[in-house]
């Protein structure tokens, strides 16, 4: 059970490394995973908000996320377009839930859904207007592996459950270890710096896969 444990730690902070320095040059191979990740989130958060049942904690919530989450992945597999969407959403929609966290707010699951949602729309509309799809895909690619690395080490050695780290990420990782929300901080902004530096003359290549294969 140790070894297991250690085997997945590893292999999920490998992971988490090549997303936070990486991440931008290996988005064609993320966009099913961010696709899915982001779907599942939005419909199990919306399962918790409409019937405020708490997220994860019905056979509903999951099934919808499940739903939600393979329509995300095959749209964001066969455009380059739905797939920078879905990261500007994830990027918006976290913003607002870590907001609402960070004021103690977040047991209003209804109006947390609103904010978070609402920052997901802004994201993403902020985000083609401006041209910021590069910048976009970095820092959501930086900050989510910065999460996976401190929430990798709070799952194993923190005492830290998984669904305590699903309903209030920002306050529990501050009041639990504020040293590793200072790690996590660092660890995004230096994964945005150094792939801001190292893809200056890089750019991801957009698609759309239907149109290809027509």
């Amino acid at each position: 059970m140790v070894f297991e444990l250690l085997c997945i730690t590893t292999i999920a902070l490998l992971f988490a490394t090549a997303l936070i320095f990486g991440g931008y040059r290996f988005f064609l191979f993320l966009l099913p995973i961010w696709g899915f990740f982001g779907g599942f989130v939005l419909g199990s958060s919306a399962i918790e908000a409409l019937f405020n049942t708490g997220l994860f904690a019905t056979v509903t919530g999951w099934v919808v996320g499940f739903v939600v989450g393979a329509i995300f992945a095959l749209t964001s597999y066969f455009f380059y377009a739905a797939a920078v969407a879905v990261a500007a959403g994830i990027l918006g929609y976290m913003l607002g839930v870590g907001i609402m966290d960070l004021f103690g707010l977040n047991g209003l699951e209804f109006i947390t859904f609103i904010v978070a949602i609402v920052l997901a729309v802004v994201m993403v509309v902020v985000t083609f207007r401006f041209n910021l799809q590069k910048y976009v895909i970095i820092a959501a690619t930086a900050i989510g592996g910065a999460g996976l690395v401190v929430g990798t080490i709070m799952l194993g050695v923190g005492g830290v459950s998984l669904l305590q780290l699903a309903e209030s990420p920002v306050r529990l990782l501050w009041q639990a270890s504020p040293f590793m929300a200072i790690v996590f901080v660092l660890l995004a902004a230096a994964g945005i710096v150094i792939q801001i530096q190292a893809n200056r003359r890089f750019e991801v290549e957009t698609y759309n896969r239907l149109a290809a294969s027509a």
